[in-house]
């Protein structure tokens, strides 16, 4: 199969990720691409006024988006749906954070999110991101705002070795103790109090006591980009999941009219379970799906008809074989970076792929001219789940679990390949179209 002319999505899509160093900011990022497009603002509490061919998008919580463009058909046609998720594993900073340490430094109380790879955020440049909530005059309803300090402010220094002679023998590490990031310098250790505050407060020009909490992550400043000998690789923080977050937004605004709703559904949270108001594993998507049905005239019985006609993509990365480690793969099934879109199965059901999805896949692959590939455990190592197989407990979708192949997956800076993400697009815009 022909590969894509050139890597027309490759320089917005490291865009994308740069502007995306948190999940807040990587919502917030889409919501502005999807209002350049003429989407439209649907708020959860105001009825919902919809028209077939209508792009609609919705926000939970700051940290999930979920858009689609009505079909043009009838709501029994259903539903195409591509999901993924907005979170990544890291750090996020505690309340209280401020740690005056030996050597007169401030250092930062954080908690680990999710699964990162440790050792790979030692002495990188960090910064922080999130959201701030403020005072405001409904106590229901504080304000929120996004911040970004947008440069190094911080770096988490590891341990010489000369003080750890055996470090490149094994390194165990506490997540309390050695992954605290160091943020400044300070005189004495009064002037710990409300540092981070303060900083908040200058960045955001507001007042400090109108602070009344906030959700804040650390991130490495470090730029996408391209390396290899021909810019085959494309390595950056995040691409778990963010890079399937931009194939299935570029697919659902570069795609045609259809008689069947094209959805677009990026959850927050996957990375520790999904079990919140924005995570797949609540009734959130249901509870779309069906005022999507029921603003176009359709009733229970035909939204029960039109799930049994839909289907879903779970967009969720892959593991590519790594040139180091062959022996972690599947004896006869190794994806390679590079080779197309990743179809994942487990016969313990962690994913929601069977042989009539496989299937599905495979053929608008073939349509899309990309090719494709498959990823199985390796039977002596047991396999997370993801997306697909949590949100068939909320709503009983055919779908598949797929994604790109990549290296390192949860290290601070993942790798995959350029071209996968335009086969990728180029087989999610077939499904939006077929």
């Amino acid at each position: 199969m022909s590969k894509p002319e050139s890597l027309l999505h490759i320089d917005d899509l490291m865009s994308f990720l740069d502007a995306s160093p948190v999940n807040f900011l990587a919502v917030e990022t889409m919501r502005l691409k999807l209002e350049a497009a003429d989407f439209v603002r649907l708020e959860q509490s105001a009825p919902w006024h919809i028209e077939r061919g209508g792009k609609y998008y919705v926000v939970k919580n700051g940290s999930a988006i979920f858009a689609f463009i009505a079909g043009m058909g009838d709501v029994t046609d259903g539903f195409k749906i591509i999901s993924a998720h907005s979170d990544s594993p890291g750090f996020r900073i505690k309340p209280n954070a401020e740690i005056a340490a030996p050597g007169d430094v401030l250092k930062l109380n954080t908690e680990v999110y999710g699964g990162p790879i440790l050792y790979t955020w030692f002495d990188r440049p960090l910064s922080i991101a999130g959201r701030v909530i403020l005072r405001s005059h409904d106590p229901l309803r504080p304000e929120h705002q996004l911040i970004n300090f947008n440069r190094p402010i911080l770096t988490i220094p590891h341990l010489a070795i000369h003080f750890n002679r055996a470090v490149n023998e094994g390194n165990p590490l506490s997540k309390q103790k050695d992954m605290l990031p160091v943020i400044a310098m300070i005189n004495d250790a009064a002037e710990k109090h409300d540092y981070l505050l303060n900083l908040v407060a200058d960045q955001l020009g507001v007042d400090k006591s109108d602070i009344l909490d906030f959700d804040l992550s650390l991130y490495d400043t470090t730029k996408a980009c391209l390396v290899g000998a021909n810019d085959e690789f494309l390595t950056s923080g995040r691409l778990d999941d963010l890079s399937m977050a931009y194939c299935a937004m570029t697919a659902l605004l570069e795609s045609d009219d259809n008689a069947m709703t094209r959805v677009m559904a990026i959850f927050d949270n996957e990375e520790t379970g999904s079990g919140t108001k924005q995570g797949a594993a609540s009734p959130e998507l249901d509870y779309i799906l069906r005022r999507i049905a029921a603003a176009l005239g359709a009733d229970d019985e035909d939204y029960m008809r039109a799930i049994a006609n839909s289907f879903m993509v779970s967009a969720d990365n892959a593991h590519g074989i790594h040139p180091n480690y062959p022996e972690k793969q599947d004896p006869t099934n190794h994806p390679r970076l590079g080779g197309g879109p990743v179809i994942k199965i487990n016969a313990n059901c962690k994913y929601m792929t069977d042989a009539d999805s496989a299937a599905v896949f495979r053929v608008v692959c073939e349509r899309a001219g990309v090719p494709y590939q498959y990823f199985v455990n390796h039977s002596d190592v047991a396999g997370g789940s993801t997306l697909g197989n949590i949100l068939t407990s909320q709503i009983p979708l055919r779908g598949v679990d797929m994604g790109a192949a990549l290296w390192a997956m949860h290290s601070v800076r993942e790798t995959a390949s350029a071209i996968d993400h335009e086969y990728i697009i180029a087989a999610f815009t077939e499904f939006f179209n077929c």
